[in-house]
């Protein structure tokens, strides 16, 4: 039986995916640029898109467009760890880019707030899952703990295993947003697509806040969970609060 065309183009998109061209979790190109590369309408391409997304080859999500199939990574709430152990828990390999390494004689109003106001180390990063972009991170820390890091350092080993004084607990904020044009273009996603944000205030065992980070996910990329051992007359999911 002779294919229809829109049966031409999933069998091409299945191909390409299968060589590898779109790992998973990774965008595929727009419908728009679908229908130019196979010229094809973008009904046709729609219905091609769906056939994989029946077959759960691709998902798609307001604000994205269409990626390649994927679960999201899940990142536990009750417990203090790094990206890449999460990454670990879930079979990824990872790695981390380092974007910016200098020293702010003047960090930013929230990380005084948090640190004080003296001199902070900064470095940006970008988190790498089987090599493809996961997390944009910015991380502050105190002088007193930074000053003698390297950018080799921070490259190779998280800041919980340089900073050399016993970690205590952290608080993690998390809202949704809209990825800046820097952040979409580092992680690969569309402008204004929709992001995690998760900024988290680590502290030293004797209650010192002694790291501010920020971590910026794509909002397919990962989920967060937390467990909850105890159930009231409540149903609403702990820890909320209204945002001005």
């Amino acid at each position: 039986m002779r294919q229809t065309r829109y049966q031409q183009i999933a069998d091409d998109l299945r191909r390409r995916m299968g060589e590898g061209e779109f790992g998973a979790g990774r965008l595929l190109p727009s419908e728009a640029d679908l229908s130019a590369t196979y010229d094809a309408s973008r009904v046709t391409v729609r219905r091609a898109l769906e056939q994989l997304r029946d077959e759960g080859l691709v998902s798609s999500r307001q604000g994205f467009g269409w990626f390649a199939a994927t679960d999201p990574v899940r990142q536990s709430l009750g417990r203090l760890g790094t990206i890449e152990s999460q990454l670990a828990a879930d079979g990824l390999s990872s790695e981390r880019r380092i974007l910016d390494f200098r020293f702010l004689a003047t960090p930013p109003a929230r990380v005084r707030e948090v640190l004080g106001p003296g001199p902070v180390l900064r470095v940006r990063r970008l988190n790498m899952a089987d090599g493809h972009p996961f997390a944009v991170v910015t991380v502050w820390c105190p002088d007193q703990y930074g000053a003698e890091l390297s950018r080799a350092d921070v490259a190779r080993s998280p800041f919980y295993e340089l900073i050399g004084i016993p970690l205590g607990s952290a608080t993690q904020t998390i809202g949704a947003a809209a990825a800046s044009a820097h952040d979409a273009e580092l992680l690969g996603i569309p402008e204004h697509s929709p992001v995690l944000i998760c900024e988290r205030v680590t502290r030293a065992a004797h209650g010192e806040p002694i790291l501010v980070s920020e971590h910026v996910f794509p909002a397919h990329l990962t989920e967060f969970v937390v467990e909850l051992t105890h159930a009231d007359a409540s149903m609403a999911p702990s820890g909320l609060r209204l945002v001005e």
